[in-house]
């Protein structure tokens, strides 16, 4: 009887007991970013893409940093419409829009003059219309964690979990710096 107690234990009850308490435990270490800014105002937006990271900056440096995925084909900068590639270099937030097809957006500057006119020189376009983003509207219901599964899934743009995304949305500015670096 001992050891089938014991067992049942080990086998079932301990892994339970684990899953929970280490979620439990991320929530609880897990400032807001409202929390984090502590009333400092948001300097820059900074993304690692290889780190498949996302800091916002104040004074006092990295207030909070976010997991993303970026678009499929994520090594280098975009060059052209089409290329699945994220972006790299310095750009401005430039648009907020509540009601685009994915949860809450953060428009992103790009192209720049220099991004349009190496497009123009190889007879092809930038693209544009690059965001920082939540999940597809139509496929939230599935959770964040089935897309960041998949690894980088975008088309060029930087995506975020729909709670992160709530709070960037909230606290950054139009006009906030972002420096998208390899």
């Amino acid at each position: 009887m001992k050891f089938k107690i014991l067992f049942l234990s080990l086998v079932f009850i301990i892994p339970i007991v684990f899953l929970l308490g280490s979620s439990n435990s991320d929530k609880n270490f897990q400032l807001s970013l409202s929390q984090a800014l502590n009333g400092e105002k948001i300097l820059k937006i900074r993304v690692y893409k290889s780190a498949r990271t996302l800091e916002v900056l104040t004074d006092k440096g990295v207030a909070k940093s976010y997991k993303i995925a970026l678009g499929k084909e994520p090594t280098g900068h975009k060059r052209f419409e089409g290329d699945m590639r994220t972006p790299e270099g310095n750009y401005t937030i430039n648009d907020k829009n509540p009601n685009s097809a994915y949860h809450l957006n953060l428009g992103i500057s790009y192209p720049n003059k220099d991004d349009i006119a190496y497009a123009k020189s190889m007879g092809k376009s930038a693209g544009g219309d690059i965001k920082i983003h939540g999940l597809p509207n139509k496929f939230s219901f599935l959770g964040d964690e089935i897309f960041f599964s998949f690894g980088d899934w975008t088309h060029g743009c930087i995506a975020v979990r729909n709670s992160d995304i709530e709070e960037l949305f909230e606290a950054v500015e139009i006009g906030t710096p972002i420096e998208i670096l390899p």
